[in-house]
């Protein structure tokens, strides 16, 4: 007796915990499905969120082969079983669901299935999905379900624990795409600040060196050098753009070699001296090594747009397993803890979110006149 609730509780444990290691929504959804089956012994699960349209968003199996999977065809639609679960919000266990008359059938290529539990997955007064299993694994009496009440108490703490999971990953995903989204406007503004306006005073130099090349050619060839010096300007500025649209050089590289060629870019695009130093650096997860990255170049953009600097220096050093980020000017500075109080300085606040992200710490030294150090320092992998 004693035996059985210690490896029930640490079964649900080990799915609770599974559940919990995932950011992604496909990779969660996955979890949920597994972790349901084998928690509970069936030979199939599957778990289901709706759209708006009648059908499935995301349908997830756990049970069925690649190629059984292909040869089903289309995801199912929200009809039969499936819709009394999300449209009435509550369990159904039945010991055959061929029998129940709201059956519709199923392709040809699908598992046969009798024995039936499924339940719906609610985030308040919202269902965001259903979770349903198939073929409980034990000897069943004629007419009856294989799957028990403590089955359908046992799915319905996982059902719960599933819809934190899930709505966990939707709020990830939705921070993803807001900080790219950010990144991708800060971009569009340095390329305007900086590009449109080398490009204009290209233009205007071209127009002047064509008026002054018939009467007087000395001063035009002085005005064709200084076009060819504001076109290599504006091509380091593009240059620098194009390196911090391309994180995914940091599967390949690292994050020392990107960094390093951002920031020779950087300096040689600007009137600012800026310099980068590595010591013992050791390679890190991924998660972590793009936001040191994007803290990098969210510290350097204000201390070479906003802060007036003639130095920046960045270094980069090894720190137990982990690794401190360290980004300092020679700028204007400011009081970080009435910026703080006046809930100005985004660009702080998300590199906080940043750092705290990756399980890190960031912390900022600066007072005006005296300019700005951040560091941000990541554990190991």
């Amino acid at each position: 007796m004693s035996q059985g609730p210690r490896s029930g509780l640490a079964a649900v444990s080990s799915a609770l915990l599974a559940m919990s290691r995932h950011l992604e929504v496909r990779d969660v959804l996955k979890t949920i499905v597994a972790s349901a089956r084998e928690l509970l012994d069936a030979q199939y699960a599957a778990l289901g969120v709706p759209d708006d349209h009648g059908g499935f968003a995301q349908f997830v199996v756990d049970g069925v082969s690649d190629a059984q999977w292909k040869a089903i065809g289309p995801l199912p639609r929200q009809h039969g079983i499936l819709a009394a679960m999300l449209r009435e919000a509550r369990p159904e266990r039945l010991a055959d669901v061929r029998k129940d008359p709201r059956f519709e059938g199923w392709p040809s290529a699908h598992p046969d299935m009798s024995d039936f539990l499924g339940l719906p997955i609610r985030d308040g007064d919202e269902v965001i999905g259903a979770l349903f299993l198939a073929n409980k694994n034990c000897p069943k009496p004629e007419g009856s379900c294989g799957f028990t009440e403590e089955d359908e108490e046992l799915l319905s703490i996982l059902a719960q624990h599933a819809a934190i999971a899930l709505t966990n990953a939707r709020l990830y995903e939705r921070s993803r795409e807001l900080t790219i989204a950010e990144e991708r406007s800060r971009l569009a503004h340095e390329l305007h600040d900086a590009v449109s306006q080398k490009l204009f005073s290209l233009r205007l130099t071209a127009q002047a060196a064509a008026a002054l090349i018939d009467r007087d050619p000395a001063r035009a060839k002085g005005e064709l050098h200084q076009v060819a010096a504001l076109a290599a300007e504006a091509a380091d500025e593009l240059r620098a753009a194009v390196v911090e649209l391309r994180p995914a050089a940091l599967d390949e590289d690292g994050l020392i070699a990107p960094l390093r060629t951002q920031i020779q870019v950087l300096d040689r695009a600007h009137t600012a001296r800026v310099t980068f130093a590595s010591n013992g650096f050791r390679a890190l997860p991924a998660a972590q090594e793009e936001a040191l990255l994007r803290v990098a170049q969210e510290a350097l953009h204000n201390a070479l747009r906003h802060s007036g600097a003639e130095h920046v220096d960045v270094t980069v050093d090894r720190r137990g397993s982990g690794a401190v980020l360290r980004v300092s000017d020679d700028g204007s500075g400011f009081d970080p803890q009435s910026v703080r109080r006046a809930g100005r300085h985004l660009g702080l606040v998300s590199i906080r979110d940043r750092a705290s992200g990756v399980g890190g710490t960031l912390a900022v030294e600066s007072a005006p006149g005296k300019g700005t150090t951040i560091e941000m320092e990541v554990p190991g992998g």
